[in-house]
C-alpha cells in the first residue's frame, strides 16, 4: 500500500508520533476483500494471513507509514472536555485507491498514547466485530459511513466489566478531523492552528472553497453543515441511531463515525434510546437533528475569531446559518426523503400533513419502521401486502393510495423509487448481538460472512434473506448498548 501522510506532515502540535503497541497472537478474524481492492492493497501481501494479521494488529509496520495519534476535545452529553484524542487508535497514514482519493488508515486497540488518559488503549472483540458489521451495512444501506479493513484477534486478554478477548479493528474514512479537532485549538486560542487546520481541511476534503477568497470559513462551515444535514436525514431514513453524537463524533466529512452504542430501531418511537449512558434520552432517535444543529453551533463557535476579529460582527454573521439555513434545509431534505420513501416522485406542501400523520399512526400503532415501509412498498404489486397495511394503517392507508393517484408517474416508477428507500432488511439488533456472540465463542467468523452476504444486499430479497428480517420478540424493550471500542 502506498501511503501518503499529510497530516503527518504539519506541525506536531496537531498530533502524537507514537507507534502501536505490538500484541502477542494476531489472527485475522475478518478481511474485507472489496475495500481491499479498491485501496489497491499489494497482491502479496492479501495472500499472505499471517502478513496481514502482523499488519493490521500494529505489530509490523508497513513502508511508508508514519503512526500518529490526533489530539481533539469534543462536548461529551453536553459537556467540554479540553482534550481527548486518539486515547487507543494510531492513524497508519492515508492512502490513494484506485480513483485517486485519498483514505486515512487506522488501528483502533493498538495501544496507549499520550491521550490514553489511564485507559488501556485496547479494544474487546466483540465491539471490533460490531464496528465492521454495522460499518459495512450502512455502506450498502446507501449512508456514508467510514469503513473496516480488517479485525484481527489480539491473543490477549482485556479487562473491562468481565475478562474479554482483545482485537483490533481497521478503520477506512476521509479523514478523522472531527467538530472536536477544531475545538481543542480554538479552545487554547490557537489562531495559528486553527487557521492552518481549517486551510488543511478545505484544501483536502473542499478544495472548491480555495477559490472563496481569504475568508473563506462561513463557506466551510455551510459545506460541513450540508454534509452532516445529509448524513442525518440518511439515519432517519434508515431507523439507526448512533447514540453518542457528541461533538468529537462529528465529522467535517459527514461520514458515519465511531459505533459503540449505536443500535437501528425496530418499532417507532422517536424517543427511542438504547445507549446505556444516554441516560437522559439526549442521543434519542428523534433528537438527532436538534443535536446536529448544537453540534454546528460549537463548529461555528471555533470559526468566529477566523471570520471576524470583532467577535460581534462573527457572530452575526453566522447566526443566519445556524439559526434559520440550518433549519430550512434539515426540513426540505427530510421532508423529500420522507416522500421517497412513500412514493411521492416530487414533495408538495400539502404533503408535510400526510406524513406527519403517517409517522403518528407508526408510533400510536407500535409498528416495526422498516416493516411498515417494506410491506407499503410491496402493497403496490401484493394484495396481501395492502391488505395489512390496510388493517394496520387504517385511513392513513386510504389518505396515501389517493395521493398516489394524484401522480402522473406509472406504477413501475413509484415502486423502484420506494424500494430504493425502504430496505428489505437491516442489521437488527438481536441478529447483530447473536453473531457477535457466534464469532467469540465459535473463533472465527462463519456466522459474520453469512450475515454480512445478507447486509450487503439490502434492497434484495437473497436466499438467506429471511432469516434476519424478523423483529425481535420483545420489541427490543429491554436492548442496551455499551462503548466499547
Amino acid at each position: 500500500m502506498k501511503f501518503s501522510n499529510s497530516y503527518a506532515h504539519l506541525d506536531e502540535v496537531f498530533y502524537q508520533r507514537i507507534r502501536p503497541t505490538p500484541v502477542r497472537d494476531p489472527r485475522l478474524l475478518l478481511w474485507n476483500a472489496r475495500l481491499a481492492e479498491q485501496l489497491m492493497a499489494p497482491d502479496e501481501l492479501v495472500q499472505d494471513l499471517s502478513a496481514l494479521a502482523q499488519v493490521f494488529s500494529g505489530n509490523h509496520i508497513l513502508p511508508g507509514s508514519e503512526p500518529i495519534a490526533i489530539v481533539y476535545a469534543g462536548h461529551q452529553f453536553g459537556t467540554f472536555v479540553p482534550r481527548l484524542g486518539d486515547g487507543r487508535a494510531h492513524l497508519l497514514g492515508e492512502v490513494l485507491d484506485q480513483s485517486g482519493r485519498r483514505w486515512d488508515i487506522q488501528l483502533k486497540g493498538s495501544g496507549r498514547t499520550s491521550f490514553s488518559r489511564g485507559g488501556d488503549g485496547r479494544c474487546p472483540l466483540g465491539p471490533a466485530v460490531r464496528e465492521f458489521i454495522m460499518s459495512e451495512a450502512m455502506k450498502f444501506l446507501g449512508v456514508p459511513t467510514t469503513r473496516c479493513l480488517a479485525v484481527v484477534t489480539t491473543g490477549e486478554t482485556v479487562f473491562r466489566e468481565t475478562a474479554l478477548p482483545g482485537g483490533v479493528v481497521t478503520r477506512v474514512a476521509s479523514s478523522h478531523l472531527r467538530i472536536g479537532t477544531f475545538q481543542y485549538f480554538a479552545a487554547q486560542g490557537d489562531q495559528q492552528a486553527l487557521e492552518t487546520l481549517c486551510r488543511y481541511s478545505m484544501a483536502r476534503h473542499y478544495p472548491e472553497l480555495q477559490e472563496e477568497g481569504d475568508t473563506p470559513y462561513i463557506q466551510f462551515m455551510k459545506k460541513v453543515m450540508e454534509r452532516q444535514i445529509h448524513l442525518v436525514v440518511e439515519w432517519m431514513r434508515v431507523g439507526f441511531i448512533h447514540g453518542v453524537m457528541n461533538t468529537d463524533n462529528t465529522t467535517i466529512t459527514g461520514e458515519t463515525i465511531d459505533y459503540g452504542p449505536c443500535a437501528m430501531m425496530g418499532i417507532y418511537d422517536p424517543k427511542t434510546v438504547y445507549s446505556s449512558i444516554d441516560t437522559m434520552g439526549r442521543y434519542a432517535f428523534g433528537n438527532q437533528p436538534e443535536i446536529l444543529q448544537w453540534n454546528m453551533a460549537r463548529f461555528a463557535e471555533c470559526l468566529l475569531p477566523l471570520i471576524n476579529a470583532d467577535t460581534h460582527k462573527a457572530v452575526e454573521a453566522v447566526r443566519p446559518v445556524i439559526e434559520e439555513a440550518f433549519p430550512a434545509l434539515f426540513e426540505k431534505e427530510y421532508m423529500n426523503m420522507m416522500g421517497k420513501k412513500l412514493g411521492f416522485t416530487s414533495f408538495r406542501e400539502e404533503d408535510r400533513k400526510l406524513i406527519d400523520t403517517f409517522l403518528k399512526q407508526l408510533k400510536d400503532g407500535r409498528l416495526d419502521y422498516t416493516v411498515t415501509f417494506d410491506l407499503l412498498t410491496r402493497s403496490l404489486t401484493s394484495e396481501p401486502a395492502a391488505s395489512r397495511m390496510k388493517d394496520e394503517l387504517g385511513d392513513c392507508f386510504d389518505l396515501w393510495q389517493k395521493r398516489l393517484r394524484m401522480q402522473t408517474d406509472v406504477s413501475q416508477k413509484v415502486q423502484k423509487l420506494m424500494r430504493e428507500h425502504n430496505p428489505v432488511v437491516i442489521p437488527r439488533n438481536h441478529h447483530v448481538e447473536e453473531v457477535i456472540q457466534a464469532c467469540l465463542e465459535t473463533g472465527n467468523a462463519t456466522s459474520a460472512e453469512r450475515f454480512l452476504q445478507v447486509l450487503r444486499s439490502p434492497y434484495k430479497e437473497l436466499a438467506q434473506t429471511s432469516e434476519y428480517q424478523d423483529p425481535p420478540g420483545d420489541g427490543d424493550k429491554d436492548y442496551r448498548t455499551f462503548c466499547g471500542t
